[in-house]
């Protein structure tokens, strides 16, 4: 094949098409999920294909080319044909094809991971059911995707249906060894209060609600949200817990509530394109299912903390 007419990977395309787009390495590698150095290195690689650079760098800047400008275009215009492409072929490929769902991670680890022998009994042993973790904004043809969940913290986009299954409930959650040392109910929560990048609000928004002042005897924090739940359960101190993503831990008591929880006007709702939807696909019965599964989450009452009974006086 000639060099004129061979075609480079499709992984440097899409690399190079949002780096133009976004004017950056970086905020390209969060949309695709990639690493900073994997984005350069495929813009690299489309660069060996055609023999010429398509960035002006500096060391706080890439600058896309004139030539680059015109072939992003062009790129970005064929991508979206072939996602179009590919989702007809999804569409008319019948029931038998995978069902893809995406859902936000630490939902998709502490909530529907260990129910998903339901889910798929749901939907029907015969499709196959891809989960895909991932959160915000969803972008159906492009990646593939029939059903996304998410919290309904970001604006949809046109053409896509949402509908909620469970609203959010908030508290804080520790072992039950550790809740012992976070002071009375009606008093500042005092402790070890683990934070996370993902929701950096967290504690503040529950402080708010709870008209409850904190007192921290220290701070750590984690990148992922799981992994602030994670160490509550480890017992390294207090995590805030959304309900549906601590239920488990709750009922088998090794985590507890001590607080209470509050609702924080958020849920989280099931989504899907509105021509999917309209052509009477899964959607509905996977909604069906996720209510049906969160009818249980019902905010437990807050930890009674027993009191330690008072020694009895001396007689004179």
């Amino acid at each position: 094949m000639s060099p004129d007419t061979r075609l480079p990977p499709l992984s440097a395309l899409r690399a190079f098409e949002a780096t133009v787009r976004h004017g950056s390495v970086s905020r390209a590698a969060r949309e695709l999920h990639l690493t900073d150095g994997a984005v350069s290195r495929a813009v690299r690689e489309l660069e060996g294909e055609l023999g010429f650079d398509l960035f002006q760098r500096s060391s706080r800047s890439v600058v896309p080319t004139p030539t680059a400008q015109v072939l992003a275009e062009d790129v970005a215009g064929a991508l979206d044909r072939l996602r179009a492409a590919l989702a007809r072929a999804r569409r008319t490929a019948g029931p038998g094809r995978p069902l893809v769902l995406s859902c936000e991670p630490t939902l998709l680890i502490r909530w529907l991971i260990p129910r998903l022998a339901q889910l798929q009994a749901a939907i029907g042993e015969q499709r196959e059911l891809r989960l895909v973790s991932a959160g915000g904004v969803v972008h159906f043809e492009r990646d593939g995707i029939d059903l996304a969940i998410r919290r309904n913290d970001f604006a949809l986009a046109d053409g896509v249906v949402a509908e909620p299954f469970v609203h959010e409930h908030i508290g804080p959650v520790c072992r039950p060894d550790v809740a012992a040392n976070l002071g009375s109910q009606g008093a500042a929560l005092q402790g070890v209060l683990l934070h996370t990048a993902t929701r950096p609000g967290a504690w503040d928004s529950w402080a708010a609600l709870a008209h409850t002042p904190l007192q921290p005897t220290r701070a750590i924090r984690f990148e992922h949200f799981y992994q602030s739940l994670q160490a509550a359960v480890a017992g390294a101190g207090v995590a805030i817990g959304p309900l549906a993503l601590v239920a488990d831990d709750l009922a088998s008591g090794v985590l507890c509530a001590p607080r209470g929880f509050v609702a924080d006007g958020s849920c989280y709702q099931l989504m899907a394109p509105r021509a999917a939807v309209d052509d009477g696909c899964v959607f509905h019965t996977v909604l069906v299912w996720l209510r049906a599964a969160c009818e249980g989450l019902v905010p437990p009452p807050p930890l009674a903390v027993e009191k330690r009974p008072r020694s009895p006086k001396r007689r004179a």
